[in-house]
């Protein structure tokens, strides 16, 4: 049996590998065979994993110096955060800006709303489509700025009632923004803006789409607080699993009419479907973190290279799949099998040379300079004459 160290990070590394590749055929879909059609119409809950893998490993990141008794950085986990994020996301906006080709769509959105992650709160999605996906990073960012703040607050005089209290507060607070934004703003939308509308009003924004992120907090909070809960959760990963599964199937009969629609089942999906979404999702990584779940316990070949990849590939795939579009029609037009392997071997190439060459030396600077601070900080201890 794997241990619990190992078995933990090959099931993250599995939902991280599938989270990325269901999110590109979802942006691929219309240029690929209908045998991904599934996959393709649901694929945008992959970034809703995201979320929820994030609010989780950033979440236990914060959390874990509380154990030992002491207290997270925020200067360093920012400084963290900034070598891993920045120097790829800089460079492939550099390349929005610099080479015009390099754009999926002509239209893009003002350089200072990507340069201050705002883009999400402020985007014109009807003229400016071109790497539009960088509002996930812009959610994400905004939770890795004010998490650690909230933390550091509540830490100051801990309270397992108050965390629920604000995690809570804060899943009600997007149900009631979504329901008010439905009725009152994409409702009495026309045809021909409503979708727009949802996009911009609703899918977008960081204050309505937080329910990933805190179910992922969620269960940071209960392992770190209550432990002897976690371990009775990860003796039941099977059961996590089934959980989950019924929840994303709920979530995926709510979203069944795509992205967009307000009528049906969609009702249902604006107000509550993200918070489901994102609760089947948090059992699902729970599963993957239990000592027994099918998830924890199976190593996917290649799945930590794909995990390894993810970041690369979100901010290229759409734009090198759009250069094969442009550049090699005569593989890509049939949306056939050609096509597939061509997309698959240029995106994953892109996405090795951008790790490669600027994710992965960045995260060895980073390194580095902790590496270089700790020494620094030992030996100036060890020079501080006893009282």
């Amino acid at each position: 049996m794997p241990t619990a160290t190992t078995s933990r990070l090959h099931g993250l590394d599995t939902l991280r590998s599938l989270a990325i590749l269901v999110v590109m055929v979802f942006h691929l879909q219309p240029y690929l065979p209908d045998s991904f059609a599934v996959a393709g119409r649901f694929g945008w809950m992959g970034v809703d994993l995201f979320f929820v893998l994030s609010g989780y490993l950033i979440g236990w990141q914060l959390l874990k110096p509380y154990l030992s008794g002491n207290q997270p950085s925020i200067t360093v986990f920012y400084r963290r955060r900034a070598f891993r994020i920045l120097p790829a996301y800089l460079f492939v906006v550099l390349l929005y800006f610099a080479v015009p080709v390099w754009r999926e769509f002509p239209g893009l959105s003002p350089l200072w709303e990507f340069l201050t992650f705002t883009q999400n709160l402020l985007i014109d999605i009807r003229n400016h489509r071109a790497f539009s996906l960088a509002w996930s990073l812009c959610v994400e960012e905004h939770f890795y700025l004010v998490l650690p703040l909230l933390i550091v607050l509540m830490m100051r005089k801990p309270s397992i009632r108050t965390t629920v209290t604000v995690l809570t507060s804060v899943v009600l607070f997007g149900i009631c923004l979504r329901t008010f934004i439905l009725f009152q703003d994409l409702r009495p939308a026309g045809p021909d803006d409503v979708g727009w509308r949802y996009m911009e009003h609703l899918y977008y924004p960081t204050y309505t789409r937080l329910d990933g992120l805190v179910a992922g907090v969620a269960l940071v909070c209960l392992r770190t607080f209550r432990p002897a809960w976690w371990a009775a959760i990860a003796r039941r990963g099977h059961l996590l699993m089934a959980a989950s599964g019924m929840l994303i199937a709920a979530a995926m009969w709510m979203f069944q009419d795509g992205q967009g629609a307000v009528t049906g089942p969609a009702v249902w999906g604006v107000i509550i479907g993200f918070p489901t979404l994102s609760l089947g999702l948090g059992l699902l990584v729970a599963s993957s973190l239990s000592n027994n779940g099918w998830l924890s316990r199976l190593r996917v070949p290649g799945a930590n290279w794909v995990a390894m990849l993810a970041y690369s590939l979100y901010l290229t795939h759409k734009e090198i799949a759009h250069l094969d579009r442009l550049y090699f029609p005569q593989l890509t037009d049939a949306n056939g099998t050609a096509a597939v392997l061509l997309y698959t071997f240029t995106c994953f190439g892109a996405a090795a040379l951008l790790y490669l060459g600027v994710e992965r030396p960045f995260m060895m600077l980073r390194n580095r300079i902790d590496s270089a601070l700790k020494q620094t900080l030992a030996q100036q201890v060890v020079s501080e004459p006893a009282l």
